[in-house]
């Protein structure tokens, strides 16, 4: 029986890489793989996964209204795996659409995506997914003290942590940091 799975973490921990490389493995197999990703994300070129280390791979560009089972049930027919990167932009309805892809069509699905925001919010879409996912994986990384990153924050054209904004800003290194939950209260003021 297929399942669900969601790969967790915060900003920098390698998650593309993971997906890019599970999928090399697969295909490597002589086996197909559907990767899907967030449309409103290019900082790669439309449609395309990539890693801070260099790898990419084109993949089907997913937006709010697009019906996730109906696109997996007609391009991705055959495929040994689904991909979703920057699973954090699913809608809750999405989420629903993916574990109906792995109850119904039998697809595994494996999804890549931040769980909370800057703020320490959840995102809609990785709530979702903690909710429903039949696999949930933590992917780590490390504060500049050493601990395990489990926060982000979010910094303003100065250098200094932001505290207020929109959910959603798109951006890499020059816009986020990953910190341990201590370090994270340090630099909100909490």
């Amino acid at each position: 029986m297929a399942k669900l799975y969601f790969h967790y973490s915060t900003m920098n921990a390698g998650k593309s890489t993971l997906l890019l490389q599970a999928s090399w493995n697969y295909r490597e197999r002589g086996m197909a793989t559907l990767l899907l990703t967030a449309a409103l994300d290019q900082r790669a070129g439309a449609g395309r996964i990539a890693s801070r280390i260099g790898i990419s791979e084109p993949a089907t560009g997913f937006g709010p209204e697009t019906d996730l089972f109906a696109l997996v049930r007609d391009r991705g027919a055959g495929c040994a795996c689904i991909f979703v990167d920057e699973a954090q932009f699913l809608t809750a309805g999405q989420v629903w659409q993916l574990a109906q892809v792995a109850d119904d069509l039998d697809q595994p699905v494996m999804a890549y995506g931040l769980r909370t925001d800057f703020r320490g919010a959840l995102f809609p879409g990785s709530a979702a997914l903690l909710a429903l996912a039949d696999d949930l994986r933590e992917v780590r990384t490390i504060c500049h003290c050493g601990r395990k990153a489990t926060m982000v924050v979010r910094l303003g054209p100065d250098g200094e942590p932001l505290h207020e904004g929109a959910q959603i800003q798109i951006g890499g290194n020059e816009s986020y940091v990953s910190l341990c939950r201590r370090h994270w209260r340090a630099a909100m003021g909490r």
